[in-house]
């Protein structure tokens, strides 16, 4: 009975250790959960952040909720951000943070047209009379499109992330989310837009990119690597794998959602490459190159919305968690491929 007693005591003791060791993170993205997060959600519904030795709270965005303060002032340990715009920014305002993997190769914005409307090309859509842009996109992707492909001011209309307005009106533009706003117009429109994804035409910024302190990035380097590796394996195992568990997750924090919203878009995702294509095939999910980084800033400087030399490019992301090929097995041996 002793013995018995000390082997309970001894595999007690042992589990409280182990719970103990797990280091707490904080993980915050953008908007409200949505299949465009799953593989995050993945990583902590299959357990793979705890493999990894981490206890991650996910903390969803909205519209009402703005995590990007809390990542400076310490109150988060990483953040999920939009685009290379907002890491530019940052640099450019010294604020002390850094972009340490790009879980999605392409930005998945896009512009969205009406399939019969007569815009075979992308270069087409520069003549569309009437372009439903939100406020904040005409101050940056709209300033590229102007600069690259000619399109006007005069054709502009505030899009209010409704769509009633594009459905009326067949020449009519809007922007959109390729992985959601389709799926909307097709529910309420009746038919499948033409979604011309703006990543396949030059708008070469990562997105979804994961942003840490630089202090700890510095003096947590395990920490980083850790979470950063576990969120590509756990964005492999959403894509690939059985992903119901992180749909739960996803549909108890945001009760917008559904199964069938999250399974649409999941396959909008893949069929795009919008996180596994271009060097994430080689180099692993999350890949960055710094000649990629220099190529969108670039045209962000041609298109108006910085100057040459206002961001120090060696500042707004580092390579050393990410390009070394993290997960490529894995998705083989899921994707049969």
């Amino acid at each position: 009975m002793q013995a018995i007693r000390f082997a309970l005591f001894a595999t007690l003791f042992v589990s409280s250790i182990a719970a103990h060791a797990l280091d707490k993170v904080v993980f915050a993205t953008n908007w409200k959960a949505q299949a465009a997060h799953g593989g995050f959600y993945q990583a902590v519904a299959d357990g793979t952040y705890r493999k990894y030795g981490l206890d991650v709270e996910i903390r969803q965005g909205g519209p009402q909720v703005n995590n990007r303060p809390l990542l400076p002032a310490g109150r988060i340990d990483f953040l999920m951000t939009g685009n290379l715009l907002h890491s530019f920014d940052n640099v450019k305002n010294g604020v002390p943070v850094i972009a340490v993997a790009s879980m999605f190769q392409k930005d998945p914005q896009a512009l969205i047209a009406h399939p019969d409307a007569g815009y075979a090309k992308f270069e087409d859509l520069a003549k569309a009379p009437v372009v439903f842009i939100a406020k904040d996109a005409q101050f940056s992707w709209w300033q590229w499109l102007k600069s690259d492909y000619g399109f006007k001011d005069e054709s502009l209309r505030p899009y209010n992330y409704n769509v009633a307005p594009f459905l009326a009106d067949k020449r009519s533009l809007q922007q959109g989310y390729a992985v959601e706003e389709p799926i909307t117009i097709a529910r309420e429109g009746g038919f499948t837009p033409a979604v011309f994804l703006l990543a396949d035409h030059g708008y070469s910024t990562y997105s979804t990119t994961i942003e840490a302190r630089v202090d700890t990035v510095k003096n947590k380097p395990d920490l980083v690597k850790r979470f950063v590796e576990a969120s590509i394996i756990g964005w492999n195992n959403y894509l690939y794998g059985d992903h119901k568990a992180a749909d739960a997750l996803m549909m108890k924090d945001n009760p917008e959602m559904t199964a069938e919203l999250l399974a649409q878009s999941l396959k909008l995702m893949k069929d795009m490459g919008i996180v596994d294509s271009g060097d994430a095939q080689t180099l692993g999910i999350g890949a960055m190159k710094p000649e990629r980084i220099k190529d969108f800033y670039d045209k962000m400087v041609r298109a108006g919305l910085y100057k040459a030399g206002d961001v120090d490019l060696s500042k707004v992301a580092t390579t050393q968690f990410v390009n070394h090929g993290v997960g490529v097995d894995l998705r083989k041996q899921l994707a049969g491929h």
